[in-house]
């Protein structure tokens, strides 16, 4: 019996468990998606070692003539670039996006979108759980997955300033573990509450897989009206960043690169990489998108 494309890749990915939860889930459904794509343009009978060139390009021209982000081309290439490895044809594909025609990603915008875990939105939060799962995404940027996955038993060696919070790999996107200073008294005193209530655990309860308290996450936070919570991490770096440099990024009403002098360029060019790194990101060009340009 001739075995499918998309059952073909899926067992690609099942195999290669690369990366935190929920990015393995997410390439697993780009790659889902790809192989519908392949069906439509005419590749029949495909296998995944099959992928060739022609494949490639064909794709790339199809979500061209979408609607698409520049985004979205770039997370489906990334994807594709994970397959063509994974069957050891890494070369087929060309390493750089603009040989295919797809523009950079517009990282800039001076437009905040910093959230706020304040006012009676945290209170509408039923879930004990959920409720300090979004206090540490407010205190330290985390990821909703990276908060939910924290072990406090796990991630600090003392609860004090000027410690560290350790994120491990598993929690982390792109399995990229990271450190987060202990800054203020304010948090050490959170992280306390949460070592307590976690008692050696997460802050996924010990009956609930990480899918189930993910969906209950959801649920809380879209009925107390705060679905949006990966702007708890926009208003983090913003903070920092005013911690940092003593003014405020350009998304919170302070002054543009352009209208730095060379001391505070020095300042800036340094926070932005601080805080990069505090948040999980590799490149300091990202953070435009939580402090603007």
């Amino acid at each position: 019996m001739r075995v499918s494309l998309k059952y073909d890749l899926r067992h690609l990915a099942y195999r290669n468990k690369d990366g935190s939860f929920g990015t393995q889930a997410e390439r697993l459904k780009t790659l889902t998606k790809m192989a519908d794509d392949l069906k439509g343009l005419g590749y029949q009978n495909m296998t995944a070692d099959s992928l060739k060139p022609k494949h490639v390009e064909a794709l790339v021209k199809s979500w061209r003539g979408q609607d698409l982000s520049v985004g979205t081309v770039k997370n489906r290439m990334a994807a594709l670039r994970w397959w063509a490895e994974k069957v050891g044809k890494p070369g087929i594909i060309a390493s750089d996006n603009a040989f295919y025609g797809i523009a950079d990603r517009k990282y800039v915008t001076n437009k905040t979108k910093a959230v706020e875990l304040g006012g009676d939105g945290l209170e509408r939060v039923t879930d004990p759980w959920t409720r300090y799962a979004l206090r540490l995404q407010a205190a330290f940027g985390l990821r909703r997955e990276e908060a939910l996955k924290f072990r406090p038993k796990v991630a600090l060696v003392a609860i004090e300033v000027g410690q560290v919070v350790q994120l491990k790999a598993s929690w982390c996107k792109g399995g990229r573990p990271r450190e987060v200073p202990i800054r203020t008294a304010e948090q050490v005193a959170l992280l306390q509450e949460v070592a307590g209530f976690a008692k050696g655990g997460s802050l996924i309860p010990s009956n609930k897989l990480y899918v189930e308290q993910l969906n209950t996450f959801k649920h809380q936070t879209a009925k107390a009206g705060l679905s949006k919570t990966h702007g708890l991490r926009h208003q983090y770096a913003q903070r920092r960043y005013l911690e940092e440099t003593g003014f405020p990024c350009p998304a919170a009403g302070g002054p543009t690169s352009r209208q730095l002098g060379i001391d505070d360029k020095a300042r800036d060019r340094d926070a932005r990489l601080k805080i990069s790194r505090e948040l999980g990101h590799e490149r300091e060009q990202i953070t435009a998108v939580y402090l603007g340009r």
